[in-house]
């Protein structure tokens, strides 16, 4: 157990028993019930259909709709479910983004009545969001994994585990405008098309200032924001994160529609809860930016910043998509680069290198191993994975390092709050098992 002395083992991150974070993701999954809300007087959301929101405003001679969710067959049954309330002929569509849960069925609610769609200019010139790689095998939607193991996707109850997230549906903007903000009616619905860039640079909120509705698409979640994102894209643009939540304040709403998941009714409400996104988002920039210039690392900054009780608490930043730590690791690195400032870090040991000389001051494979097996008896499961892949790296097809990473990750997994590592670990559990298995054979 040298090797435990020399590297300084840590207390567990979860006691063995504590499954709180499930137990709060499982009931995080009511969240996307199925419901169609009414808004305010003309305006409807379909909530849990699909992956994302898709809201509806009565018009003169016929309909509005704000998003048009992730393929033909959810917006069939959204077309269904809004029943009477919608009438044709569609005369508009609108795009917040082009995340395809909020494109992928335009086709169905424009049928055969040829409706404008409108987005803003960056949708049609903008790289799109193409994040979805299996890394190591795993998948931060958690798409392959059982029924048994999956909860949801933190923003949403599934993303294409029973009807794909396509561009099967997508119909190409006709409408589209290049700046902060477009003014418009249509079919005698005052809109303020607003520029509010956040999740995606091309999101616009929908705004209906004669019934103070704003349809914010991905800017507002009812989960702390996935700044930076596992499954492999660029740190989101904080400083206009937190300028588009000021805009959207000083509209000064009645009624939120989020992307996704239940619709906020009241300016109290309203208010408090876009007060609070945009204050913790904020506070972890600031925070990050201050460390920085103190020169502190990622690793000390993820350790100190954490959001003040009052925010760590609101409804509106619990940690099921995004988490503060990725945050901070996000906005470090945006803004300071990958060094750290540890000249020993400037050209490190390979992964090789360091795993042979760590296994070799453990007294050798077994030893590695067999601390590993304590660990993982301790519940101490992040730092058994650890001393799995020290072993792994030297002897990739070692069948007993294998077995103790693939039972680390799934208990970090069952003991994780946060829905994208959640359905990491878990999806890469299941990855190395598969492979294991057929090595075997």
């Amino acid at each position: 157990m040298a090797i435990v002395a020399i590297l300084g083992m840590t207390a567990p991150a979860f006691a063995t028993d504590d499954f709180s974070g499930r137990d709060k993701l499982k009931a995080h999954s009511q969240e996307f019930r199925k419901r169609v809300e009414k808004v305010t007087e003309g305006v409807y959301t379909a909530i849990g259909y699909s992956a994302s929101n898709v809201t509806l405003i009565q018009a003169e001679g016929g309909s509005i709709v704000v998003d048009t969710s992730a393929n033909p067959v959810d917006a069939k049954a959204i077309v269904e479910a809004f029943g009477d309330r919608m009438s044709h002929p569609v005369r508009a569509i609108i795009y917040t983004h082009n995340h395809p849960d909020h494109t992928g069925g335009a086709t169905v609610f424009a049928g055969d009545d040829k409706p404008e769609i409108y987005s803003h200019k960056l949708l049609v010139t903008a790289k799109p969001d193409t994040g979805r790689g299996r890394r190591d095998g795993g998948d931060a939607f958690g798409t392959a994994l059982p029924d048994d193991q999956f909860i949801n996707a933190g923003t949403q109850l599934e993303y294409g585990r029973v009807t794909p997230h396509t561009r099967e549906g997508f119909l190409p903007p006709t409408q589209t405008f290049d700046g902060d903000e477009e003014s418009l009616t249509i079919a005698g619905v005052p809109i303020q098309l607003i520029l509010t860039p956040g999740e995606a640079d091309e999101n616009i909120s929908v705004w209906l200032p004669d019934r103070k509705v704003l349809i914010a698409g991905d800017v507002f979640l009812k989960t702390f924001p996935n700044i930076a994102p596992l499954r492999g894209l660029p740190t989101r643009p904080v400083e206009k994160w937190v300028a588009s939540l000021d805009r959207l304040l000083a509209l000064n709403p009645g009624y939120v529609v989020p992307g996704h998941m239940g619709t906020i009714s009241g300016a109290d409400e309203a208010k408090d809860a876009l007060t609070a996104y945009r204050d913790g988002i904020k506070f972890v920039y600031d925070k990050t930016m201050e460390g920085i210039s103190k020169g502190k690392t990622p690793d000390e900054l993820v350790q100190e910043i954490k959001l003040p009780a009052e925010l760590a608490q609101h409804p509106y930043l619990q940690e099921y998509y995004g988490t503060v730590a990725w945050a901070v690791r996000g906005i470090y690195s945006q803004n300071a680069g990958w060094f750290d400032g540890n000249p020993t870090h400037i050209f490190p040991l390979t992964e090789k290198e360091r795993a042979t000389k760590l296994v070799a001051m453990a007294g050798g494979t077994a030893k590695m191993l067999e601390s590993a097996e304590a660990s993982l008896s301790a519940g101490q499961f992040q730092w058994a994975a650890e001393q799995a892949d020290y072993v792994l790296a030297l002897e990739p097809q070692n069948g007993a390092a294998t077995t103790v990473k693939i039972r680390a990750l799934r208990e970090l997994g069952e003991r994780q709050m946060n829905a994208t590592a959640r359905n990491y670990y878990l999806t890469v559990a299941n990855h190395l098992r598969d492979t294991q298995r057929h090595q075997s054979k």
